[in-house]
């Protein structure tokens, strides 16, 4: 008779969400068991967060230096050595997997279970080596996976996704990346930087999820200054030999190009294959994903909550880590809801310079305001005088709501202008605070005085410096 395993709460995946839960479950007071087939570290430092930034960082450090004539400084040929450049990039991304997976390592022998499950019911799994689990609650934590049709798959080994890029000897001479997309648009950026042709294809008009038409102008302005950009387009990709085909039609717009490989940025839907959700009785959305309250993570009124990627609310680690914490401490109070306020919704791409995405950007009687880098005193000293910034604010009070960006410095002013939102801080109470000269948060003043004049609070005494406006 196959053996059952039993516990307060099981987690199904130990990715970053799933570990979060874990955690928050047996620290809550629960017995706990963690569920995965590979325990092969984390997303974001196998084939995510660690890997696209060390990618990006020598792209970063290319352009820099192909830069340094404008401050009058030769420093000759450059040449970038593309095995050089993967080898570096796997060599720091293996020890963030390595410690990554230590970590787990470290968990209770007893807790963890190298398995796939499928659910029998709502509280019973079954898993791949004959045994089952019975729990009071079930957190289902399992990621998400590259969306991938048909004609890309047909292209073989000339297809790119983020799971397999990480693994090139060297960098393609030419690529098509289809999708603009976070992936899409930090990893076209990347090999362009490192001397890659780089065509940039979407079906979508708009790259990123910008609103602000501004915003959006200047990012397709830096974008399309290292690559070709071709947006409300379908693309036909095909295997020519060791070429890939690309076709591509749209409005005023049609073509076809050859390149050596493509990068397929197409999304990440959940990853649900193979759990039988139908078996727990959940009730799912149009895209089968089981419908869950945000504020507790729990699937209607049954003992399954849904945490990080899978649940497809903001695919983001920190949301990912959120995530499981609350469906932690929510299946381990069961039936007693823990409801706790969300975070400001905050995305951020890192291109260079970095784009972001924070909060709402219509309300009652909203208001805006924006800021041009294009002139902006620090950012001219530095040479990355460029981007846009637009800030959303609610009246009459000028409450902040959200804002998009593409602006030097961005991670950097994205987090100020989130952390503003969650304090409910006005653009009055903001323009109240420091601004050290000269700085790249001085370019905010301009977008929070716009609202102030177009709100009835009177705009407060700030300090003024004595400097013109690009200074």
């Amino acid at each position: 008779m196959s053996a059952t395993l039993s516990c307060d709460v099981a987690v199904i995946g130990a990715g970053t969400a799933g570990l979060a839960a874990e955690r928050a479950a047996r620290d809550s007071g629960a017995t706990t068991l963690l569920i995965d087939p590979e325990f092969r570290g984390t997303l974001c430092a196998n084939t995510g967060c660690m890997p696209s930034k060390l990618l990006l960082a020598a792209a970063k450090e290319a352009h820099r230096i192909g830069k340094a004539g404008l401050f009058g400084i030769e420093v000759g040929d450059m040449r970038v050595d593309g095995p050089a450049v993967m080898e570096r990039v796997r060599s720091e991304r293996d020890r963030f997997v390595r410690l990554t997976r230590e970590s787990i390592m470290d968990l209770p022998d007893d807790i963890r279970v190298q398995a796939r499950a499928r659910f029998e019911s709502e509280n019973r799994l079954a898993l791949s080596d004959g045994r089952f689990v019975e729990a009071k609650a079930i957190v289902i934590a399992t990621g998400s996976k590259a969306v991938v049709p048909p004609p890309f798959a047909a292209l073989g080994d000339l297809l790119l996704t983020n799971e397999n890029m990480f693994e090139l000897d060297d960098l393609p001479r030419r690529l098509a990346v289809v999708g603009s997309g976070s992936i899409g648009l930090e990893m076209a950026q990347a090999f362009a930087r490192l001397g890659t042709e780089v065509s940039l294809f979407d079906r979508a008009d708009r790259m990123g999820n910008l609103r602000c038409d501004k915003v959006h102008d200047a990012l397709r302005d830096i974008i399309e200054s290292d690559m070709t950009v071709h947006l409300g387009v379908d693309v036909e990709p095909s295997r020519d030999g060791d070429c890939v085909r690309v076709k591509w039609s749209g409005d005023d717009n049609k073509g076809e190009a050859e390149f050596d490989m493509l990068l397929a940025a197409l999304g990440r839907p959940p990853h649900l294959d193979g759990l039988d959700i139908g078996n727990a009785g959940l009730e799912c959305d149009d895209d089968g994903v089981p419908c869950h309250d945000r504020q507790t993570m729990r699937c209607g009124t049954s003992a399954i909550f849904m945490a990080g990627d899978v649940a497809a609310d903001v695919p983001v680690l920190h949301e990912a880590s959120h995530d499981g914490r609350i469906a932690g401490r929510n299946a381990a109070a069961l039936p007693a809801p823990i409801s706790i306020d969300r975070h400001v919704k905050f995305t951020m791409i890192f291109t260079d310079p970095p784009v972001a995405s924070i909060g709402v950007a219509e309300d009652e009687s909203a208001v805006s305001g924006t800021a041009d880098f294009s002139d902006q005193g620090r950012a001219r000293v530095e040479g990355r005088n460029e981007g846009v910034l637009t800030l959303y604010a609610a009246a009459p009070e000028g409450r902040l709501i959200g804002a998009d960006l593409v602006a030097p410095a961005g991670d950097h002013l994205a987090h100020a202008i989130a952390w503003a939102i969650e304090r409910r801080v006005t653009a009055s109470e903001m323009l109240e605070l420091p601004f050290y000269h000269p700085t790249i948060e001085e370019g905010l003043q301009s977008a929070l005085r716009t609202i102030c004049a177009a709100t009835p609070l009177p705009l407060p005494q700030t300090q003024d410096t004595g400097t013109p406006a690009g200074a």
